[in-house]
Parts: C-alpha cells; structure tokens; sequence
C-alpha cells in the first residue's frame, strides 16, 4: 500500500493522459476483483472480515455455513482478527494474517479442523483464549518473526498433529492449558498446566 506522499509525487511526475489511463485499468481491475469476491461470498466458500468480533450466539447459528467456506480474506486496515470469526470453519485449509492485525480474538479459529498452514506477520502481538483450540491438522506454528506477548488461555489446545512451535522473545506470558491436548509437542514429563514450564521447553528446542 502506497503512502500518500509516494502518490503526491507519483501524480507530480505522470502525464495526465498517462495517469487517466491507470486510473481506468485500476477501476478495471477493482470491478474484476469484487465481482469474484461476490461470487464467493454467494457460492459460501469465501468470508471476508472486518475485524468485527461476533457473539458466541450467531457463531453458532452460522455453523452449518461456515462449515463451506474455505478461504477468507481480511478487510484493509484492520487490527485484529475478531473473536469467534472463523469458528467451525472446517474446511479452511491456510490463513494468512496481514501486517497490521495485532491480536487474535477468543475462538476466532476454534475447531477450524483442516487448518494446516498460518502465516503470522510482525505486528501480532496477541493470540487469546482457545483462538486455535480443536485445529487438529496444525502441525508447525512460526511466531519467531511477530512481536508477539502473549498466549492465551487454550490458545492451542487439542491441536493433537502440533510437532513444532518458535516463539520470539518478545512473549511473556503464556495462558493456562496453552498447549493441552499437544502430545506431539509437550513430553509428558512436563506439566502441561506450569505455562513458564511449556514455554520454557519450546524455546530450549527452538535452540537445538
């Protein structure tokens, strides 16, 4: 996205017929790019959002629906992914978070079961309460590269193929429960409750 310094200079340095002319191609190309959002959205297998949260209520009573979709896109300049937004989103296979978005909401993911691939970017600084709970496909979560602070409560929890996390220095706190459920990933030798514990084994195999 360009700022809007880059496009005063941009309109300073284009011929004007030059410059009609990418303004059509640009109005071409958003109406072609709406029309398949359209097309998506009316066929059920595409969501787009606004970072809004949703209640627990009307999350269920999409279920059947979510149960189709299985790309989502987020809207621009939003902050966060809000809570509940893709739950029993079934058939969501990758999700890739933009820069910008800085928390995760409570079950924004819950029970996203074919999830496998999330790209995290740098701004996220939040993942909260059972965000990724039940996505039992997940097998490697990359957080080195956000500035992430904390984990919520069950935020990966029954994510039973989960093998491999990194994490960056930034986290400081880790809810209770984070990783119940993730044999593959906690040995049993460590109590899956003591958060400090979990975290403090992810890191020394981060090092490995």
């Amino acid at each position: 996205m360009h700022t809007p310094e880059f496009r005063i200079h941009f309109v300073a340095f284009v011929r004007v017929l030059t410059l009609m002319a990418f303004m059509v191609a640009t109005k071409g190309w958003n109406a072609a790019a709406d029309a398949q959002i359209d097309e998506g959205v009316s066929s059920g297998d595409l969501m787009v959002h606004a970072g809004k949260n949703i209640s627990f209520v009307a999350a269920n009573s999409r279920k059947e629906r979510c149960k189709l979709i299985t790309r989502v896109i987020f809207i621009l300049n939003i902050t966060k992914v809000g809570e509940y937004a893709c739950e029993f989103a079934c058939n969501l296979v990758i999700v890739d978070i933009p820069d910008g978005i800085e928390s995760i909401g409570k079950c924004a993911f819950l029970c996203c079961s074919s999830l496998t691939t999330v790209s995290f970017l740098t701004t996220l600084r939040l993942i909260g309460y059972c965000a990724f709970q039940y996505c039992s496909s997940l097998e490697n979560v990359d957080l080195l590269h956000t500035n992430l602070e904390e984990l919520g409560q069950a935020a990966f929890s029954f994510c039973e193929e989960l093998k491999s996390m990194t994490m960056p220095d930034s986290l400081r706190r880790g809810g209770r429960h984070v990783f119940h459920g993730c044999s593959k990933l906690v040995p049993s030798n460590i109590n899956i409750k003591d958060a400090d514990a979990v975290l403090a084994h992810l890191r020394s195999q981060q090092l490995l």
